[in-house]
């Protein structure tokens, strides 16, 4: 099991609650760049520490770099949120979430589109592989 799971695992209830937070003072239909800034604000009232940029170490075949990685918000070192402002989730979008947890190495992700009437409807998780074994 990744070491951060039952951290990350206990935590997405409270973010989602403050996604749905966010959703019921602004509504559907903004920018994303406004879900965001608003959930790390909500999530920062909640006392929840956030990052939304980070250097991370790229490794191809026995070649190494260093980039910064931009992601919409780290909660507490375990859990990725992704903030979406679309019509439809699609797959590239779970498969973007997923990449940036691997490389992270976070256990828990979740897409959450803004752009929808009731914000539960707009939720997906991902769990990295292997993550709850």
């Amino acid at each position: 099991m990744h070491p951060l799971f039952a951290k990350a695992d206990g935590l997405t209830e409270t973010i989602i609650g403050a996604a749905i937070e966010v959703h019921r003072n602004k509504g559907p239909g903004l920018v994303e760049s406004i879900y965001e800034w608003c959930l790390l604000r909500e999530l920062e009232l909640r006392k929840l520490s956030t990052e939304n940029q980070r250097m991370v170490r790229i490794e191809y075949k026995g070649f190494f770099r260093e980039d910064p990685l931009r992601f919409d918000v780290l909660v507490e070192g375990c859990v990725l949120v992704e903030a979406k402002a679309v019509e439809t989730v699609l797959p590239v979008h779970k498969a973007q979430l997923l990449s940036y947890m691997k490389l992270l190495n976070v256990p828990i992700g979740l897409l959450i589109n803004f752009n929808v009437s009731k914000l539960t409807d707009g939720v997906s998780r991902l769990i990295l592989p292997n993550a709850n074994l």
